[in-house]
């Protein structure tokens, strides 16, 4: 009787224990879920990634990482249900399907990892590409339908103007900065420290 008295706690400490671990991954899905989209939807990634451009790489990394974080999320969550109904119902098939969710969210977070390590400055420079080109377009002709786009990121992003190799940027600052926004070339701060799109 004692024997199985020990028996059960330990079943029960175990499937507690397990629940728990199941929980966190399922809160771990959802936290993934939730960063993917207000990483897609909030005003300063979604104004970026608008901006028709020739070129316009960050459009792609934009698309790319909301879906990969929606999938991987799905994943996780999938697989702490997997496991949670495994566990309570002691089903090998279902174990089996849930570490089998768990290899797939690792494998996806490998090649993820492997990426931004290898292309860590890719996303910030394909945004100063596309700001470049604004700005660019802006100078060279200010009526251009540009001159929205620029006026909309440095209202966003709190920030204004450049330096420019082609000589004063002032008329192009005093047009699309917001007011008490036009700062001197002097003043500026980079993009790592401020999220200001300056080069």
């Amino acid at each position: 009787m004692g024997l199985r008295c020990g028996m059960r706690t330990t079943k029960c400490q175990l499937l507690m224990t397990s629940l728990c671990v199941m929980v966190r991954r399922q809160l771990l899905g959802l936290s993934i879920a939730t960063l993917s989209t207000v990483t897609h939807y909030g005003l300063h990634f979604t104004l970026i990634s608008d901006i028709s451009v020739e070129d316009n790489s960050y459009r792609v990394i934009h698309h790319t990482a909301f879906y990969l974080g929606i999938c991987l999320s799905m994943t996780l969550i999938l697989a702490a249900l997997l496991s949670s109904a495994a566990t309570v119902r002691e089903s090998q098939c279902l174990t089996a399907m849930g570490f089998f969710c768990f290899a797939l969210a690792f494998c996806g977070l490998l090649p993820a990892a492997c990426w931004r390590y290898t292309h860590s400055t890719e996303v910030e420079d394909s945004v100063m590409d596309v700001y470049d080109h604004v700005y660019e377009e802006v100078r060279r002709n200010s009526s251009s339908p540009r001159r929205h786009d620029l006026t909309a990121i440095h209202e966003a992003f709190l920030c204004c103007g450049k330096h420019s190799p082609f000589g004063d940027t002032a008329s192009i600052e005093q047009k699309t900065c917001p007011p008490g926004q036009a700062w001197g070339a002097g003043q500026m701060t980079s993009w790592r420290t401020s999220f200001c799109l300056w080069r």
